[in-house]
């Protein structure tokens, strides 16, 4: 028993001593690989193939024939509860007061603005009901429209 305990302590104290450190890497050995400079000089492992030449740098002649990037589309914006009851209010289907708090007077008055503008009536805003909600905004109120 004594045997193994004392075996089990070298082998952690090996390992301690000897490995599963990670290595110190400077701040200028960070930046000499993170520089064009730096990457450019990085082997690739494994053969040369179409592939890994495709990752060479271009010629000059043949960066004019690459595509530019197309632009990251932006997530919807998603209106915040004042908002939406604002819109709906100057709209005309929201008689309520503007609390930020969708409740069922709130959602009534959504699916109400979708049936009478050709929308899915789900009593969400997604980001069709917001197209044609915002328009709505900056509006000045209209008296409240009747509910069927």
């Amino acid at each position: 028993m004594k045997k193994c305990l004392v075996v089990v302590l070298v082998v952690l104290a090996g390992l301690y001593i000897f490995g599963c450190g990670k290595k110190e890497v400077t701040e200028s050995e960070r930046q000499a690989v993170m520089t064009m400079e730096g990457l450019s000089t990085m082997e690739l492992a494994g053969p040369v193939t179409s592939e890994t030449k495709a990752l060479e740098p271009k010629t000059a002649e043949t960066q004019t024939t690459l595509l530019k990037p197309l632009p990251l589309a932006e997530p919807p914006y998603k209106p915040l509860a004042a908002e939406i009851q604002t819109c709906l209010k100057n709209a005309g289907y929201y008689a309520g007061e503007i609390d930020g708090k969708i409740g069922p007077m709130t959602k009534k008055a959504i699916k109400d603005f979708q049936e009478a503008n050709n929308l899915e009536a789900d009593g969400k805003v997604g980001p069709k009901t917001w197209e044609a909600l915002s328009k709505n905004l900056n509006q000045a109120p209209v008296p409240t429209k009747k509910r069927r």
